[in-house]
Parts: C-alpha cells; structure tokens; sequence
C-alpha cells in the first residue's frame, strides 16, 4: 500500500486512496476533517524534493491556481512548501479526464465539442486576464463532471505571461500533439499558445482523430512545424463549415493569423451557435504559398528536370558576345532611364494619396436593436465587426437583437471597429451571483429572480441564526441556463445533536443499515438504480456523503444496484406423455402470463421431449400446461441460473378433470438440474 494512504497529514487531511499518479507528484482523495468536506491533494514525489527544477514547477502550480477563481478552474484551498513534504490541497472532481471521454465515444457530435470548448475557452479567458498562461493544454489535463461541467486542470508548467519562455529546453512539458509551433521551438508564449492547443482539441472531438500523429515525439513535433493537417471536414463530413474555420483559424500555424484571444474565438462560436450555417470565409496568405511550394515539390517528383523558377542574378559587367553601345543609344537610355524615374516618383505620391484617402472613415454608428443577427448584418454591410452576448428577455421575439454597444446614433467609430450585440436567446446562461451568507432568506430570492434564476428553499439545522441563508447550491459562479433551479439552505437553527456519516459505498444494504443503526441513526431509506452495474444489494450511493455531520433523525438515502437485470434466455428440457398419440395444445405461463411465443400444438408420441425457451430478467416461476390442464411446474433462480422442478401432475387425455391421485407433489418427484442460460 502507499506509504500516505491511511494516514493524516497535517493532524487534518484524511488520506483515503491513491486516484492519480503523475510525472513529479501524486494525487489522493481526502476528507478536510476541519471544513468537513472532500479534497484532493497533490503530493510532490520524495525523489524531487532536492530539485530545484520541480520544486519550481510544483510551485508555479500553487501560484498560478491561488490567483484564479472560476468555476471552470480546479480551485486551490491550501498549500505547504515543508522540507520533509510539498502538497497542494484542491477541490476534489469526481468524473473523467476529457481525454478518457474520447476515447470512449470516439467522436463528439458538435453541439456538444461546442458546449465543452466554451468552457475551456471561458477558463482560459481568465486565466489569461489575470496573466496565466496554462502552456499545457491537452485533453488529459480537463476534468469532466457527470453534468458536462468541466475542470481545467495542472497548470504545473504554467507561467506569468511576462515570463513566458523556454519551452521545449524544460524536461516533459506539454504534449508534443497538442502544443503550438512556437512552443515547439522553443520561442516566446502567450494566450495564443493555448488557443492553438483548444483547436488541436476540437480537432480531435469532431473527427476522432488526432491532426498530426507519428512513431516519435520528435517526427509529430517536425510536423506541427511543418505539415498542415487534413480539413476535419474529410474526416467527418457532417462538421458545419463555419465551426472547421473556427477550429483551423485556431490551429494556425502563424501566431498573428490565429484568434487574438479566447473572447474573440467565443465570439465567433457565439455566433456560429446562434447560425450553425454561417460561414465566415478565412483564408490565409500562407495557404496559398504553401499550396504554390507543394505544387513544385509534385513537379519536381514527376519530373527530375524541372527547377523551381529563381530569381535573376546581376549580369557580368564585361561579356565578349554582348555587342558594343553607340552613343544614340546611350542616349536613347538615358531618357528611358529618366522617364521610369517619372513613373516611380508621381506613382508614390499617388500611393501616398490613396493611402491617405483609404483610411478608415468615421461613421454614426447604426441602430440593429429589434433587428435579427441576419437583418444586421446585412444593414452592416461589412463596415463593423461584431461580437456576441446571449441574454433572455420576454419582452422582444427570440433571436432578436436585445441592445448593442455602442448604442445606435451615440457616437462616430471608424470603420472595422466592434460593436458588441445582445441577443435574445432562451439558451442563454447566467452566472450565480454573489451573495453574502448569514442574510435572510428573502433578499437572496430577489437577487435570484432578479437574473432569472429560480430559488428553491431548503430548510436545514445549521450554526447561523435561524431564517438566515447557510449555503446555496449551485455555488455563486456557476453558470447556468435561464430558468435553474438554485437551491437555497436556510437555517432553522441547531435543535438536535449531529453525527458523523460513515462511508456505506460497497457494503450491502442490510450492512449499510447496521452501520447507520450503530452510528445512532434513527432515519434512513433504501431506494434502487437501475442504470447501476453493481452486486445485488450493494450500496453505489448515499446521500448526504459520508463523513458529513446531520441529525440523528436525518432521512439518509441509501442507494443499492438490482445486480445484473439483463435480460436472460433459459431453456427447459419438458418431459412429455409418451403414450399420447393425439395433438395437444402445449401453453407456457411466466408469473401466471401466457407466453403466446411458446404455444403450440405437439403430439407426445411423435416427440417425448419438448423444448422450452423463456426469457426473464429475474427470478421466475414457469408452469406448462398440456390442453389447459396443469403439467409441469418450474422455478428459475436468476443469480445462480439454476431451474428447479417444484411440481409435476399428471396428464388426463379427456374433459374429466384429474383427481388428488393423480397429483405427484414435489417431495415426491422433486428435480433440480442447471441449464444453460444466454443473455438476450
């Protein structure tokens, strides 16, 4: 077992399993027995605690997180820098790398690369407004929560934008498939570094595939220099064309032709959201000399004695073949000469007056409020540019341009400038406010309808004053779609005794109960999931987690799997009367239902053994019935997949019904055998 897992660090951090291992430090699950929640804790490895190298990095880790608060960014709580032991202290995430998420479902549909990208762009967004930039994003490093919420993760090589240098000279940094060319070389990085990784991950959503892939990291580093990748559209036809622009636009290969910033590429996916048919048109002046380069690589494959056009070097000053000038000649030249001196001189005055003539010219700027994005933009005619801003109104019809900034008729802009336009859209999201604790319930539903929000109030024993808010869930921050449900705690005061939970997850539900019983709790429910693979009747849940302090008398939803309910085919080997040589009518019932595919007509005498194939998702009870009267009784005991025969009764070929005589009880015939079973 590992040497910290059982221990408590600190007097405080419980130490309960190893979830993550890692190039310098580990990770564990742990329970704040001071905050009573769950946490997360990176250790540094014991090795790295003389280099200098790592500790610098381990560092940087803690530096860069404490700075951040954003809930698309894992949060920071405690950090300690001892000379025995360096950990992080951070929120704990209970779901899937991104990564893992890919390889499961090979490719994403892209409403959903769009949901997860902006997240991550929204992250990055304050990241780098604070002056972070992350160096190493890359599907490994985002955490994905069961509700599509994502987590950025290890900003371990993350660095001050001012400092942000000397990147491929540093051991282990970065994913070779997903960092920037300039990164791979080494040279200066900033917010466009980690834009170009986002486009390697949308890259790899929408087609499930990675844009540049070889047998070594050095061969996909040469070709994140030099090669450009296949359209994703070749892959996976049914990706928009305006969300491939998005994506090459990021992974462009000139940090000036990317997206400036992760506002301007939201922006563009804001507006390809609200038109998924929108094409925006980039084209890059690189394109088209790379498509002219390997247009003469093709040429020089097929044919050996073609050469690139070159230049014209300076012709010798002296060749005996060239004939000797006359002096009309020379004369002849030197007007020519003076005349292209003419030319050159009245053409830059004409630059230097187109130039001035073609600067951007001041106009009002226009009203597009009550317009659609497509009547603006066709108002716009190209003069401005626009972002875009979701919000919810039910004042003005859907999709309808809400307000704009600047407002209409309010100032001059020159042209090319931005103009940020507010839509009307249902989708739209809003943030959890911040609000204060310990204030009275009333003044926090306000605020919570005041941003269409809808409050929900919970009442709860807590150490506030009784009436006053204790917590809200989700936490301020959080984005959500309009029209959430926020749930509010208030405090009704401390009227009972707490207690501790205990962790029930694994036992089975009798156990779990005794242990809720021992802990002296009075209170508690056991409810079933059926979408949960797991023993019969063992815990997969519980509700609150464990560890956290309620009432005695708290309700506590204990959560259990049914087992494996897949749909099983038993087959049954039936015995029947031999000396029947008549057609009879053989019927199954299965917990008293007829099983219409079973009934048939047979005739004993021909086929003394008959058949029976039934399928069933629990235990079940199987009688045959010959001519309606009852033959043949069966138990099928689903967990073992045994079928016991428990009755069995004589077969009368007339109307006259059977009497006790003829009945064979159990004890009499009793047979038990296994059969084979295959899951439908």
């Amino acid at each position: 077992m590992d040497k910290y897992t059982g221990k408590k660090l600190d007097g405080r951090y419980e130490i309960r399993e190893l979830i993550g291992v890692g190039g310098m430090a580990n990770v564990y699950h742990c329970y704040d027995t001071i905050d009573a929640r769950e946490v997360a804790i990176k250790i540094l490895k014991d090795e790295f605690l003389d280099n200098e190298d790592f500790i610098r990095r381990f560092k940087n880790e803690s530096k860069a997180i404490a700075v951040l608060n954003h809930p698309n960014i894992v949060r920071v709580y405690d950090v300690s820098f001892g000379d025995m032991i360096q950990y992080i202290v951070m929120e704990y995430i209970d779901g899937i790398t991104l990564k893992e998420y890919i390889d499961m479902q090979g490719v994403l549909d892209w409403k959903e690369t769009v949901h997860l990208t902006t997240q991550i762009l929204k992250a990055l967004q304050h990241a780098h407004e604070n002056g972070i930039v992350h160096r190493d994003i890359k599907p490994h490093n985002i955490m994905l929560l069961q509700d599509g919420t994502i987590k950025v993760t290890d900003f371990g090589i993350a660095r001050f934008s001012s400092n942000a240098t000397r990147t491929m000279t540093e051991q282990a940094i970065g994913s070779v498939h997903y960092i920037a060319p300039e990164q791979a070389r080494g040279e200066k990085t900033d917010g466009k570094t980690d834009i170009y990784s986002v486009g390697v991950m949308m890259y790899e959503m929408l087609t499930g595939k990675l844009p540049f892939d070889g047998d070594s990291a050095v061969s996909v580093a040469l070709m994140q220099l030099q090669a450009n990748p296949k359209r994703p559209r070749e892959i996976n036809p049914d990706i928009p064309e305006g969300l491939e622009e998005i994506t090459m636009k990021a992974m462009q290969k000139n940090p000036n032709n990317r997206y400036r910033s992760a506002v301007e590429m939201l922006s563009d996916i804001e507006r390809f959201r609200l038109n998924p048919s929108i094409i925006f048109h980039y084209h890059y002046a690189s394109e088209k000399k790379q498509h002219n380069n390997s247009e003469n690589q093709k040429k020089q494959r097929t044919n050996p004695q073609y050469e690139a056009p070159k230049k014209d070097k300076t012709r010798p000053a002296y060749d005996e073949d060239m004939p000797v000038r006359s002096p009309a000649l020379s004369a002849i030249k030197g007007v020519i000469i003076a005349a292209v001196i003419a030319l050159v001189v009245f053409g830059a005055l004409a630059l230097i007056q187109g130039y001035t003539s073609s600067q951007p010219k001041e106009v009002e700027v226009p009203n597009f409020v009550n317009m659609t994005v497509s009547e603006a933009t066709a108002k716009n005619n190209g003069q401005f540019n626009f972002t875009y801003e979701s919000r919810y109104s039910d004042d003005i019809p859907a999709d309808t341009i809400i307000e704009q900034s600047p407002a209409g008729g309010s100032k001059k802009l020159k042209e090319g400038s931005t103009i940020k336009l507010t839509i009307n859209s249902s989708d739209s999201t809003v943030s959890v406010p911040f609000l204060q604790q310990s204030v009275g319930s009333e003044e926090i539903v306000k605020k919570l309808e005041a941003v269409n929000l809808v409050p929900k109030l919970l009442f709860v024993e807590s150490e506030q004053p009784a009436m006053k808010v204790d917590s809200i869930y989700p936490p301020a921050g959080t984005e959500l779609k309009l029209g959430s449900t926020v749930y509010v705690f208030v405090s009704k005061g401390i009227t009972k005794p707490v207690l501790k939970l205990p962790s029930l997850k694994g036992y089975t539900a009798a156990e779990a109960e005794a242990m809720l019983k021992d802990a002296g709790f009075t209170n508690y429910e056991v409810s079933y999931d059926d979408t949960v693979k797991a023993g019969k009747d063992e815990v997969v849940r519980q509700n609150p987690m464990q560890g956290s302090e309620v009432a005695a008398d708290y309700k506590v939803q204990i959560i259990c799997s049914k087992g494996d309910n897949t749909e099983k085919t038993v087959s049954i080997e039936v015995d029947l009367p031999s000396t029947v040589t008549d057609n009879v009518k053989l019927t199954v019932l299965i917990d008293g239902a007829v099983d219409d595919s079973n009934t048939k007509n047979v005739v004993p005498a021909y086929s003394p053994y008959y058949n029976v194939e039934v399928k069933v998702k629990k235990d079940a009870k199987i009688i045959i019935l010959l001519n309606d009267q009852e033959y043949r009784e069966y138990q099928i005991t689903y967990d073992t997949n045994k079928v016991d025969l428990v009755g069995s009764h004589e077969f009368i070929p007339s109307t006259e019904a059977p009497t006790e005589a003829s009945i064979i009880t159990p004890t009499e015939a009793p047979q038990s055998y296994e059969v084979t079973i295959s899951e439908g």
